[in-house]
């Protein structure tokens, strides 16, 4: 888990923000609660309606807990599987284009090359356009791409992203079009790059055209020609005459029938596969970025309902305590980065015998002793507001070091610009037991604060010892 760092959160897009808000709920709704004390302390010191406060805290646990750096590992797989489709599309452009005009040594059979280049794109245009209409939201090649996305992702934490995402883009159905445009991209290199390879091709070699029947008439072809032709004539490709394609049974040597040939292919395959693609992906994108703009949470969702009392509740209740919950998360200590002025002096679950506060140098505030959890809540509140620059914690090594002020002690320090620990002395006449300071050493130093059994007043007042 990393440390939250609420500097890094600015950085995201709306649509990351509300993306692992979505993941966070997800989880929850699996695993059950998490810790969220400091996260709901935090989203409500932000303020802001139920929205706002329910995001603010799912960005604090995504980056405490690791979703945050999930999301970018999952980003990096997502670009890693984009790329492997581009170069499968651009490779694949390719092979079609040398699979229908062949070595040259042969002549070219006119319709067998035209359902090469644009059998398989016609069928999948066809199923995409089938899956549009039964309302499935991805087809295959943009399931391939997710698959793959999570795949190379190899992050333990984005198991709730792919649905989250999924999940939250299907309320406002953009999941078609963010995949179709998707799908769309990468036809539209895959024709383009037959599109480029076969005039390369064309450019360079000497092919002959030609084509074949039993049992179908020259008229037929003459027809089917023209037909698929005339929408290409109109963007300047040539268009065969009707005489040239009479000619064409057999092969063609002319070098006006070779050149009218290979614009009608040209025409044809720009026209009937890269056009349409083109079209549909702009299309597409342009539904995606309009869909973006009204993305939000679904505040009706139990997993957000149950977040309403504890981020706007109607009236504060005292004593109250939440569940324990399901996974228990390692305290974890921090600075604040941001401003912050003054130095603080605080205790923690002092015995009344021991006199309190020490005598505190000028500009060294007293925060008194914190005993009970209300004490607590109301210092952490007080320094969301007012962080001090300095912050000395003192501590009674007599006491064992337990999770929850271990917490207490991790929660302060992200609370302030610096932190030190002071293990106060015994009383005199009384002796510290060795075990429960080592004990005390070792849980500090987990938590990679500062600590010593000296007074850090020097320290509160200069800054420096």
């Amino acid at each position: 888990m990393s440390e939250p760092n609420p500097a890094s959160l600015p950085s995201l897009s709306r649509l990351d923000r509300l993306w692992l808000t979505e993941a966070i709920r997800l989880r929850e709704e699996h695993a059950g609660p998490l810790e969220d004390a400091e996260a709901n302390r935090r989203a409500n010191a932000a303020g802001g309606n139920l929205a706002a406060r329910i995001e603010a805290r799912a960005l604090w646990l995504a980056q405490r807990d690791g979703q945050l750096q999930a999301l970018q590992h999952w980003r990096q797989g997502a670009r890693l599987a984009g790329l492997v489709l581009l170069l499968l599309a651009l490779v694949s452009g390719a092979g079609l284009a040398v699979a229908a005009l062949g070595d040259g040594q042969r002549p070219v059979n006119l319709f067998w090359a035209l359902g090469s280049l644009l059998g398989l794109h016609l069928l999948m245009l066809l199923g995409w356009a089938l899956s549009f209409c039964l309302g499935s939201s991805a087809s295959v090649l943009g399931r391939i791409w997710l698959w793959l996305s999570g795949k190379l992702a190899r992050d333990a934490q984005a198991a709730h992203l792919a649905p989250a995402l999924l999940l939250l883009l299907q309320r406002q159905r953009l999941t078609r079009w963010g995949l179709g445009t998707l799908v769309h991209g990468v036809w539209l290199l895959t024709l383009g790059s037959a599109l480029a390879v076969l005039l390369l091709l064309l450019a360079t070699r000497r092919y002959g055209f030609v084509w074949e029947t039993t049992i179908l008439g020259s008229d037929t072809f003459v027809f089917l020609t023209q037909a698929l032709g005339a929408l290409p004539s109109l963007f300047g490709f040539s268009l065969p005459d009707a005489a040239t394609i009479r000619a064409s049974s057999s092969v063609v040597g002319e070098e006006a029938a070779r050149q009218a040939w290979s614009g009608w292919l040209l025409g044809v395959t720009f026209t009937y596969g890269l056009l349409p693609r083109l079209l549909l992906g702009l299309f597409c994108f342009w539904r995606w970025s309009q869909g973006r703009a009204r993305l939000g949470l679904d505040l009706s969702l139990p997993g957000y309902s149950l977040l309403r009392e504890r981020l706007q509740p109607a009236s504060e209740r005292l004593g109250v305590c939440d569940a324990a919950p399901v996974e228990l998360v390692e305290p974890r200590a921090g600075s604040l980065n941001g401003a912050s002025q003054g130095a603080l002096l605080v205790a923690i679950e002092l015995d009344d015998r021991r006199p309190w506060p020490p005598p505190l140098p000028k500009g060294v505030g007293d925060a008194g002793v914190l005993d009970s959890r209300e004490q607590r809540q109301r210092l952490l509140d007080q320094l969301s507001r007012f962080p001090p620059e300095r912050l000395a914690v003192a501590c009674d090594p007599r006491r064992s070091p337990d999770r929850g002020t271990l917490a207490l002690i991790g929660e302060l320090a992200r609370s302030a610009g610096r932190t030190r620990i002071w293990l106060l002395p015994p009383p005199s006449g009384e002796a510290l037991d060795s075990q429960r300071l080592e004990d005390w050493h070792q849980a500090l130093d987990r938590l990679a604060l500062p600590h010593a059994q000296g007074a850090p007043l020097h320290w509160l007042e200069t800054g420096h010892d």
